[in-house]
């Protein structure tokens, strides 16, 4: 470490799968960019000791705890990274706030929009001591995401006409599967909607520049009574013909709907874990007076872009490889061509929390970002609630931010 470099201690709640993929983005972030801040992997946190200490050392932390409470209490702690299922983000987050920690938190930001704005409201009145917090929407990290936002701020696309967006995937398509917390939703808050719908509509207003100001939609749960995972307790539960033990679903295994954004263009949204045979298939093609640009998750390092001004015998969708040294994130990596990943994406989202941390601004998105989410995902559940009504979604002063 630089003797011109700050240390900054980091102890994250949480080690299952965002848990795994923030450590490894938290090994990485200083072996590859150049800051003037140096993160510590310090502690780690979980419910059982056992694995709480496996994932310590696995993971790569220093020591474990099985009390969020004590991991914020310690002084040796600057920054709390909050991987955890919904139901304890608002707590946990308020409280690493009140203690003068920095904060990053996964998304959906909260279960509920009334937590949302408690943690807005913590973030804001932490922000006057000189405590940032960030929420984790990992995809705007993505460098062809970044690229794709840029083609549409420099006006390449035109005025904005259309939005199509859907995130599928196909891992409870088995009646059989277990009943585990996302799919509970006292744990969850809701279902495919705000587990992979949250992404997109972050994503699509993130590119776009703009914001979702009203829906309709329908919702459903395809499946609504599972099996009880082995080590589950405390459920209400029935018993099935074969006298195994099981429990209601109570988030939704799809959504749908439609929108209209503040610039007057139209979206379609998608997320469904019904997709049978999409593992984890996220695209957004949007559409303009001058030209379209699409993501594909499956296909990261590129993007498909039209642009209408080209002669007419030449036009025609090509390939953007995002791989260039002057392409958003690249030069810290490969050579042109030679391809990044998912994980990658996690990497530049602590990058940029760690650069915001260091110059004493305000890193993005903030949780009035993510709060403006957490308004579209209330009117998409209540849209659905009352058949499919027109709702409209309630705005937040601040806007979204690159």
């Amino acid at each position: 470490m630089s003797t011109n470099e700050k240390e900054l201690r980091v102890g994250m709640v949480g080690y299952a799968f965002m848990g795994a993929a923030h450590s490894q983005a938290w090994r990485t972030v200083n072996r590859v960019f150049d800051l003037p801040v140096r993160a510590r992997m310090a502690l780690i946190c979980g419910r059982d000791e056992s694995k709480v200490a496996d994932a310590a050392g696995r993971l790569g932390w220093e020591g474990h705890t099985t009390d969020w409470r004590e991991l914020i209490a310690r002084d040796d702690i600057d920054i709390v990274d909050v991987c955890t299922p919904g139901d304890s983000h608002a707590e946990i987050t308020i409280a690493a706030l009140e203690a003068g920690k920095h904060v990053l938190c996964e998304k959906p930001l909260a279960n509920t929009v009334e937590e949302a704005r408690a943690m807005v409201a913590a973030a804001a009145k932490a922000q006057t001591v000189g405590v940032r917090a960030m929420c984790g929407f990992n995809y705007r990290r993505v460098p062809a995401v970044s690229l794709m936002r840029e083609l549409v701020a420099s006006g390449r696309l035109g005025v904005i006409r259309h939005v199509r967006a859907v995130y599928l995937q196909d891992w409870i398509t088995d009646p059989q599967f277990p009943l585990v917390w996302r799919l509970q939703k006292d744990k969850a808050g809701s279902g495919a909607l705000g587990d992979i719908g949250a992404h997109i509509i972050d994503l699509t207003q993130f590119v776009t520049g703009q914001r979702i100001t009203g829906v309709s939609a329908i919702t459903e749960t395809f499946v609504k009574e599972r099996p009880l995972p082995a080590e589950s307790s405390g459920l209400a539960a029935s018993a099935d013909g074969a006298g195994a033990a099981t429990g209601q679903v109570t988030v939704d295994d799809a959504a749908v709907f439609v929108a209209r954004l503040d610039g007057g263009g139209l979206a379609t949204y998608e997320a469904t874990r019904f997709a049978t045979g999409r593992r984890n298939a996220l695209r957004v093609e949007i559409n303009g007076s001058l030209g379209s640009v699409a993501f594909d998750l499956e296909r990261l390092n590129e993007l498909e872009f039209y642009d209408a001004a080209e002669p007419g015998v030449e036009q025609g969708f090509r390939r953007i490889l995002v791989t260039e040294g002057d392409h958003p994130y690249m030069a810290a990596w490969w050579p042109p061509g030679h391809i990044i990943g998912y994980e990658h994406s996690f990497t530049h989202e602590l990058r940029d929390f760690l650069a915001a941390v260091a110059a004493g601004s305000d890193p993005t998105p903030s949780f009035t970002d993510a709060l403006q989410v957490q308004l579209v995902l209330d009117a998409v559940a209540r849209s659905a609630e009352l058949g499919s009504s027109w709702t409209g979604v309630e705005p937040v002063p601040a806007p979204v931010t690159a």
